[in-house]
């Protein structure tokens, strides 16, 4: 591919990421839309090249524990929403340390604690889960519980919990309510709050919501630029049965892909997961994730009996810890020393 292949617009937006200057809302539109061209081809190889010169090589792989499908919210999208007749579980917190005790083995990089909206873990017993988890395995500890008071986040943060995801889905209010219903200043202060507390703060979108344009997904990477969010969760809507939304078209993995790789132009140093839902879709579009700016992938811990049974959306690929590094390495992808230990420590290499 020659220079002469690639638009003007492209190679005046190339130089702007390597001067680091700031990319306009008119420039993430234009990379959003793009479809396979050599354009699109220097879009990922820019985004990777960024990836690689402010992060490394290295893909840092997080577990995440999904300890409750408990949720008071009514979301439109969501297969646990408070109304789904659904089987509903709850982990104990012992099983819950015990767990994230036995995942920090496998030398992951951070633990994740997800769950619905659940007030049954109230603020002391979530505080009790994380600075058990945090003394007994001295990892990363994040937090995707939805909403609390920011009084709750500090103490969380105080007690041992470092990293916090809580997507604002949409900052165009009218899809915002759309889908979710409730507060959207709330959710926006809510997010900043959490910067200002020093947590590692989560935002993300869903791509293909209704009534989204490529405007709005320019505008939540725009946000998530300006209010300081460094960890950015990405992925393609997929309709679940018995919700509002069971009818809308899954997400687009082309603008889903074009993204991942505007955020990582927009925000160079931002964790950036490729999603379980893109591996829903299909298991190598997680890893195509990789190769377009993205250096994070979550692999799931959930007891199998609880894994079953937490669908947010359906057909939810469970992405698991051996078969994933396996197809990591075989990728030529590189992995840090504490993964490679575990693995050789179960022979699975």
């Amino acid at each position: 591919m020659g220079s002469d292949d690639i638009s003007q617009t492209m190679k005046v937006i190339s130089k702007k990421v390597l001067a680091e200057e700031t990319l306009s809302k008119e420039e993430i539109i234009y990379l959003l839309q793009l479809e396979e061209s050599p354009n699109r081809k220097a879009l990922f190889d820019l985004a990777n090249a960024v990836r690689c010169d402010t992060l490394g090589e290295t893909i840092f792989i997080k577990g995440v524990i999904e300890f409750s499908n408990y949720c008071k919210r009514e979301c439109a999208y969501c297969g646990i929403r408070a109304s789904s007749k659904i089987r509903r579980y709850r982990m104990d917190p012992e099983e819950i340390v015990k767990v994230a005790t036995d995942s920090a083995r496998h030398g992951i990089n951070t633990i994740i604690l997800q769950s619905g909206e659940d007030p049954f873990y109230t603020t002391e017993i979530m505080s009790d889960i994380i600075k058990k988890i945090r003394e007994a395995t001295k990892k990363p500890i994040s937090l995707s519980i939805g909403e609390r008071t920011p009084e709750e986040f500090k103490l969380f943060k105080e007690v041992g919990a470092s990293k916090c995801l809580l997507k604002q889905e949409s900052v165009n209010p009218q899809i915002f309510k759309s889908v979710h219903g409730f507060d959207y200043e709330t959710r926006i202060s809510l997010l900043k709050i959490l910067v200002l507390l020093g947590y590692v703060t989560g935002g993300g979108d869903i791509i293909g919501l209704p009534n989204q344009t490529l405007g709005d997904i320019a505008d939540d990477i725009i946000f998530m630029r300006d209010i300081g969010i460094k960890m950015v969760g990405i992925g393609p809507f997929i309709p679940t049965k018995n919700t509002p939304l069971e009818n809308h078209p899954i997400g687009s993995v082309d603008v889903t892909l074009n993204a991942y790789a505007c955020t990582r132009l927009a925000i160079p140093s931002v964790l950036l997961p490729s999603t379980t839902a893109l591996a829903t879709i299909d298991p190598n579009l997680q890893y195509k994730g990789l190769d377009v700016g993205c250096n994070v992938i979550m692999v799931n811990f959930t007891p199998a009996e609880c894994r079953q049974i937490y669908n947010i959306y359906d057909d939810k690929r469970n992405v698991e810890f051996y078969q994933t590094t396996r197809e990591l390495l075989k990728r030529k992808k590189r992995l840090s020393p504490s993964i490679l230990k575990a693995l050789e420590r179960k022979e699975v290499v």
